[in-house]
């Protein structure tokens, strides 16, 4: 475990709340993590910039940490400096175009409580993300996507800083989003943050939005286990989905250690207890050559892998 140089330390504190060694399992859907050097949280947009300044001119490596949701965090935890992104203001409508209105919002942003916001007050577009336990810059780094929609369809810009704290704007179209990837998963915006983004929003009426979300979490309900998770852990391939690969090889419900491949959708890896960043890889791991050796089809993970040893 790393130190933290003692002048960024407390430039860090003088912006927000900063924790030593803190378990970054406290702080993740799946409940798995080990500490982090440094664990600062950024309350707005403005923090989020200075912290992410700070520590590039101290040369000190940073991680972006939103919902927790989507990523397996190592045993060994996360050297440098974590960053909470807790940044949730939210602008509009800011006018309109082509008849959608548009709104402004933060990136560590609850997409799932954006949305159900959004659908109150007559907004439609988002619907498919009230579930969805990720923040608005999460969703746009993996195009997130539920029930035929995803952020491609209602993204129309993101404000992002540089690595040379720049602040500039990107239009959709310069994110190469595609089925869960963008031009972040390839690595095309390595150290660039984003700051919020402008979401495109069309009027509708909130009571048949009301009850499509009620019938949305019908569905999800009765397909997804509860239990302490990161989602789907692969991406579906084009010939079938992943979860019927993993159930056609056998593995519904097996475990390694308090990893467990769900019994009710086995594209979920549940931890049933104190299961291990390692135990779940393994599952991981299991699963892909399982697959790959009965269908000749590679398993592409969906979960972001962080810290020490999952790099």
């Amino acid at each position: 475990m790393e130190t933290i140089d003692k002048e960024l330390l407390e430039d860090l504190q003088r912006v927000a709340e900063v924790r030593l060694n803190e378990p970054v399992s406290r702080h993740t859907t799946f409940g798995i993590g080990g500490p982090a050097d440094a664990y600062a949280v950024a309350h707005d947009a403005d923090e989020l910039r200075r912290l992410v300044a700070l520590c590039r001119r101290a040369q000190t490596p940073f991680f972006i940490l939103g919902a927790g949701s989507n990523v397996l965090v190592s045993d060994k935890g996360i050297r440098g400096v974590t960053i909470e992104n807790r940044a949730r203001g939210l602008d509009g409508p800011m006018g309109s175009q082509n008849g959608s209105a548009v709104f402004r919002a933060e990136s560590g942003t609850s997409i799932a409580a954006l949305a159900r916001y959004l659908c109150r007050k007559g907004f439609a577009g988002l619907e498919w993300a009230g579930g969805i336990p990720g923040t608005i810059g999460g969703a746009v780094v993996y195009n997130a996507g539920a029930y035929d929609g995803s952020m491609a369809t209602v993204l129309k810009s993101v404000q992002m800083v540089s690595k040379d704290g720049l602040q500039y704007e990107l239009a959709v179209d310069e994110l190469g989003l595609g089925y869960r990837e963008s031009a972040f998963t390839r690595k095309l915006f390595e150290g660039h943050v984003i700051l919020s983004a402008d979401l495109l929003l069309r009027p509708a009426d909130p009571d048949e939005l009301a009850q499509r979300l009620v019938e949305l979490d019908r569905n999800r309900q009765a397909s997804q286990p509860r239990g302490r998770s990161a989602g789907s852990i692969f991406k579906n391939t084009r010939e079938y989905p992943a979860w019927w690969l993993i159930d056609q090889v056998g593995l519904r419900g097996h475990r390694i250690g308090d990893a467990e491949i769900s019994t009710k959708h086995p594209n979920f890896i549940v931890n049933v207890g104190r299961a291990k960043a390692m135990d779940v890889m393994a599952l991981i791991e299991l699963a892909r050559l399982r697959v790959e050796e009965e269908f000749s089809v590679k398993l592409v993970p969906e979960v972001a892998f962080v810290g020490e040893d999952l790099q």
